[in-house]
């Protein structure tokens, strides 16, 4: 198995621990461990007294219930712990397909969505959003795209890195048509229950379609990305099973602090989606007012759920020596839309409280340079 460089993570890598400003964010703003811990009387002294022994593999009891409590159909036996997110689309690839495979990635996406499946001998077809349709993704497309060999279909809603969320439509016709033609769904909600009108929400998709996998992460919309703690939900217990063989050979088990606190966090996650999605909403009305002042430089279309959206250059620039001129001028960190082969575009995040404080340091530099070139054509 060879793995190509991961784009975004080495550009975060030279960037990420040296910016002041950190505008690209796609995780929501964090809160320390002693936050979290008074959530509930005494649990402060039982994280002191947590014993640092392995753990479950599949997760801790506990932690599963509290997971398990997110879905409409799905209990603790339908849960997979990973550590991040990453691991958990690492195991279920690897349980999911085999060399000869098709898999179908809803793009422009996380890289690890479509090197993953490339890397393990299946070929790879790419579901593309456009910004000249508004990201919304073709349904036609789709169907055209599924072959015989067609195993899984990724999806993501609402999307990393535009913001934008199917319509509950779109998304019951996208898994009947995977059920349909027999196809796995792998569906990524991370930032689920951080739309910015609730009323969209979707429902999960394993509590929709049984052979669904919906995956799961504390970064995203509750801001605790330094906890390492994702998960998978799942009526599929064949998958299931074959991804917890898969585990064993990855971390094994997860770590017993982040388990206890990521348990706890979750039984109040009411508490950590209200205030980090008054941030996002505060945050929104300043980036789309930033771009209408801009308008000659970038093309936006406002996010509909989730921290991040996804402008497009309208200068003639390479996007990503643009971003590395910014990051190097302001100490403002744009992420460049190359790392999901969208090289036009760049990432923006508004999940942060210091957002505002960002977009007025990447305001100023931009104020201070001569040009205002044309759009491209």
């Amino acid at each position: 198995m060879r793995l190509r460089p991961f784009e975004i993570e080495r550009f975060y890598a030279r960037h990420e621990f040296t910016a002041r400003y950190m505008l690209s964010s796609s995780d929501s703003e964090s809160r320390s461990a002693r936050e979290i811990l008074v959530f509930e009387p005494g649990a402060d002294v039982a994280y002191l007294d947590q014993r640092l022994g392995y753990t479950e593999s599949p997760g801790a009891p506990a932690l599963r219930a509290a997971i398990a409590s997110i879905y409409g159909t799905i209990s603790p036996a339908d849960v997979l712990v990973h550590s991040g997110a990453e691991e958990a689309l690492w195991t279920f690839f690897e349980a999911a397909i085999a060399p000869g495979d098709h898999v179908i990635i809803q793009t422009p996406c996380y890289a690890s969505a479509r090197e993953l499946p490339r890397a393990l001998g299946a070929s790879v077809s790419d579901w593309r959003m456009r910004f000249e349709d508004a990201w919304v993704p073709d349904l036609e497309e789709l169907e055209r795209l599924i072959r015989p060999t067609t195993r899984v279909l990724y999806l993501n809603s609402p999307h990393n890195p535009t913001g934008y969320q199917f319509p509950i439509e779109t998304f019951r016709h996208v898994l009947e048509l995977a059920a349909r033609h027999g196809l796995l769904v792998f569906s990524d909600e991370v930032y689920r229950e951080l739309e910015h009108n609730s009323a969209l929400r979707l429902p999960a998709a394993c509590d929709v379609l049984e052979t669904a996998v919906s995956l799961g992460v504390m970064s995203k919309t509750y801001g605790l990305p330094g906890l390492r703690i994702g998960w998978v939900a799942t009526r599929n217990g064949a998958v299931l099973e074959r991804m917890a063989m898969v585990k064993d050979y990855t971390t094994i088990c997860n770590s017993a602090p982040s388990e206890f606190l990521a348990t706890i966090a979750l039984r109040h996650r009411d508490k950590l989606v209200q205030r980090n999605l008054s941030i996002v909403r505060r945050n929104l009305p300043l980036l789309n007012a930033f771009f209408a002042r801009h308008a000659e430089l970038f093309d936006w279309l406002p996010p509909e759920a989730g921290p991040i959206g996804f402008p497009r250059l309208k200068l003639e620039r390479e996007v990503q020596q643009w971003c590395d001129e910014i990051v190097a001028a302001s100490s403002v960190l744009l992420l460049p839309g190359t790392v999901y082969e969208t090289p036009r575009h760049f990432r923006v995040g508004f999940g942060r409280e210091n957002m505002p404080e960002a977009l007025g340091v990447l305001e100023a530099h931009l104020d201070t340079l001569p040009f205002r070139a044309p759009s491209f054509a």
